[in-house]
């Protein structure tokens, strides 16, 4: 039985490119076991495409397809949890799809911004918890801090169109949600503000 974390990542975690990129190499070192659904795409979508008319459905759905090639044991198969969401009572009723795919997939971690959408006295039922992706790279800082650190310098490496300097890199995560986490890994590579 394996001692990695299982998350799941909520639409709000693909929003944003930076951070979106930051999370998947999570997945691909294997210190977790990433998953998400074809409703959490199409939610992430369809805001993408609501809020920046710069961005084109063909281009979003080659990132799906990418993310879902990248890691192929992350897509969460509707019927296996579809018929869990009439019986879930969230504060929210379109978050019950995220909550049904945690719960075919025996998550540990809900990772989203959302964390009034998802309450402790909900998910405890299930043995999981819904965490901040600032706290949870706290969190993967503390147990993998190399691998954090790599993962930053692989995603800092591959943005070539533009290049974008780690500090930049750093202060986009910021700008996404990562407010204590990207101050603490400036500390630790050492980087001037």
């Amino acid at each position: 039985m394996s001692d990695k974390k299982v998350v799941l990542y909520d639409a709000c975690i693909f929003y944003s490119a930076p951070l979106r990129d930051f999370l998947i190499r999570f997945a691909l070192t294997k210190i977790i076991r990433a998953k998400w659904s074809e409703t959490i795409h199409e939610e992430w979508i369809r805001n993408l495409l609501k809020n920046r008319s710069d961005i084109t459905r063909e281009a979003l759905t080659r990132t799906r397809v990418a993310l879902d090639r990248a890691v192929p044991d992350a897509l969460i198969e509707e019927d296996r949890y579809n018929n869990l969401i009439p019986s879930l009572e969230l504060p929210d009723v379109n978050d019950r799809h995220v909550l049904a795919a945690a719960i075919a997939s025996k998550v540990d971690i809900i990772l989203t911004f959302n964390l009034k959408d998802f309450p402790d006295v909900v998910l405890n039922t299930y043995d999981m918890e819904a965490m901040h992706p600032d706290e949870f790279v706290l969190q993967q800082l503390k147990l993998y801090p190399a691998t954090v650190l790599e993962c930053l310098v692989q995603q800092q490496k591959a943005l070539r169109k533009p290049p974008v300097t780690m500090p930049e890199l750093l202060h986009n995560l910021r700008k996404n949600g990562l407010r204590q986490s990207s101050e603490i890994i400036r500390k630790l590579m050492r980087i001037e503000s």
